[in-house]
This record gives structure tokens, sequence and C-alpha cells, in this order.
């Protein structure tokens, strides 16, 4: 977890992994629910086909677990620990990312060329020490797509391995339904101090 500078909130470094999905699985959380990989490889990449009421469970889990309270960001907090600090239009600056892992600018996106999820990490962290704040997965989060949630639309943030660089910037918000599951969407989680 990573402290935020003048917040009340701590921030997971990484996307939540498959390694630590299945260790929520082990010890009887997480709905027992054991998503696909789609034979991309499970251990430090991003877990995938996980809905939001998934996301839910391993928060919950987590919280039990440590006696500490974990839920997922809100949008605010995620916008503003993914631009940590900056006013910029990606947390590098206005530059467009690129495929390159040493790339200050590295992201995985759709220009990158192995169609996939990427080991958490992969890329240069931001300014708060995140990593892949844009690109790999995009990630839920916890509000409702339209104010009044009569719908079950959740918000996602960040952009994934197969959308363009205009998807994957700070600001670029998509939504699903809360319990719709697909290779696309992941999440990090958020510990309240």
């Amino acid at each position: 977890m990573v402290r935020i500078p003048g917040q009340s909130f701590a921030v997971s470094q990484y996307e939540v992994t498959f390694d630590e999905w299945d260790a929520c699985v082990a010890a009887g959380g997480c709905n027992g629910y054991r998503p696909g990989d789609r034979d991309w490889g499970r251990g430090n990449r991003p877990v995938i086909y996980v809905s939001w009421d998934d996301a839910q469970a391993f928060a919950q889990w987590l919280s039990q677990r440590t006696g500490q309270r974990y839920r997922l960001l809100t949008e605010a907090e995620w916008e503003y620990a993914a631009r940590a600090g900056t006013t910029t239009t990606y947390s590098w600056g206005d530059q467009d990312p690129v495929c390159d892992l040493r790339a200050r600018n590295g992201a995985n996106f759709a220009a990158c060329d192995d169609d996939r999820t990427r080991p958490v990490g992969a890329f240069q962290p931001n300014g708060f020490g995140l990593y892949d704040v844009h690109g790999n997965v995009s990630e839920w989060v916890e509000e409702c797509y339209e104010p009044s949630c009569i719908y079950d639309g959740r918000v996602f943030r960040g952009g994934s391995w197969d959308r363009p660089s205009s998807d994957v910037d700070s600001a670029s918000r998509g939504w699903n339904e809360q319990d719709a599951r697909g290779n696309l969407i992941g999440f990090r989680i958020a510990r309240i101090n």
C-alpha cells in the first residue's frame, strides 16, 4: 500500500493480482469464485473476469482478515492518485504513451503488440509510486455511472490493454453493469486510515 500525500487513504501499489485473488479464494473468501485467465498466466498479472461485486467481496475479505478497512477507491481518489500531483493528460505529462517498459510514458494499451495484460509493475510507476494507472486493465471504482444509481452501471477508470491512448488518460472513464465480467477490467483497493 502507498500512502497518498495529504490524504487519509493509502492505495495498493499494483492492481490486485491473480495471486492475491487466489489467496482470497483459498482462505474461503471471494465467494469461492475462480476467474479464468485466457491462458495468459495468473501469478502477478492483474486479475481479470471480476465484476464490481467480486471486487467488493475481495475488499470485504481483506478487511475481515486484517482488521483494517479496505474498499474500492472513489472516482476522485482514483484520479488524484493516478495524476500523482499533476494536472496533465497523463501522470507523466502530455506526451502520448508508448509501449517501452523503460520509458517514463510507457503503458500497456492498444498500440502494444502482445494483446493481453502484462504482469503488474512492468512499466514505470507514477510520481506517487503507483503502477499501471494508465492501461493494463481498467479499474473498478466505488461510484455508480449515473447519480441516482437506479441502474446497475458502475464506473471504471484508467483504460486497458486494448484501448487507444485517449482512453488511458487520467480523466477517462467508462462503465459496465456491476455484475459484468470481462478481460479488460480489474481493480485496485484503498485502505482507509
